[in-house]
């Protein structure tokens, strides 16, 4: 992940915050695989350790960051809220945590961050349905590949 960073990202000044974010992300993916749990403390360490430092190299870019996570924040909780639970409050969470990150990079690299992981999740859930093989589906690891996208695209 730290390679395709780099790769992608190139010699940037936000290059070292998301090496660093990268690590409670990762975590993040693999606890929500094995057990669709996201801990609240990994998602802070993630907002933090992502958050403050960018906060620091554009402060100019503070409050976009404050008004995407409230944003997609918000949208989730209300679908958390519907019935049948498509959304669990960790994803949530970690909505709200990455869209303040890639609120830094603008509202294009929201968009493609969360249109990515709604795709990639959609693909999976077609997928399960035609194989007949019904049965949860983490949404973290596709949030997070999201932010990937979002802020290499961009």
């Amino acid at each position: 992940m730290a390679g395709a960073l780099a790769a992608l990202l190139g010699p940037v000044p936000e290059l070292p915050v998301h090496l660093l974010a990268a690590l409670p992300g990762l975590l993040l993916a693999m606890i929500d695989l094995g057990c669709l749990r996201l801990p609240d403390r990994l998602v802070g360490a993630l907002a933090l350790t992502g958050g403050i430092p960018l906060a620091l190299l554009a402060p100019d870019r503070i409050l976009p960051a404050l008004a995407a996570g409230a944003v997609v924040g918000g949208i989730y909780l209300v679908i958390a809220m519907l019935p049948r639970r498509g959304l669990g409050l960790g994803d949530v969470k970690l909505g709200a945590a990455l869209a303040f990150l890639l609120g830094f990079a603008g509202w294009p690299a929201v968009a493609v961050g969360f249109g990515t992981a709604h795709l990639l999740n959609g693909a999976i859930a077609a997928w399960l349905l035609v194989t007949r093989r019904a049965r949860p589906i983490p949404f973290g690891p596709a949030l997070l590949a999201g932010f990937l996208a979002g802020v290499t695209a961009v």
